[in-house]
């Protein structure tokens, strides 16, 4: 099973396996990471699972879609490798991605 890091905004690390399939949002939900606080459940209606993804990881993901890239107009603090990380689907080509979550309480 394919695992993430998650950073938090206090620079706390996790390393969570996340089930192929799930996405970084449902990952970061099931183990409790603190940040991620999805308020639409992962319907990218909202910002609240902003992260930034580190650099070296953004190249490898999915492109964005024009829903998702909307909806992080309105986040907080919005950053060339931001991603609403409801819209990362997990798979075995992402084991190890590192993503730092922003401050989505702000």
């Amino acid at each position: 099973m394919p695992t993430v890091i998650y950073i938090t905004p206090a620079g706390e690390r996790h390393e969570v396996e996340v089930e192929n399939g799930y996405s970084v949002m449902e990952g970061a939900i099931n183990n409790n990471i603190d940040g991620i606080v999805a308020e639409c459940g992962g319907a990218c209606a909202c910002a609240t699972c902003h992260s930034y993804i580190d650099p070296g990881w953004i190249g490898r993901l999915a492109e964005m879609d024009d829903m998702e890239d909307s909806m992080l107009d309105a986040a907080f603090d919005r950053k060339e490798n931001s991603r609403l990380t409801c819209q990362i689907e997990m798979h075995d080509g992402l084991h190890g991605l590192i993503v730092h979550v922003a401050d989505n309480d702000a």
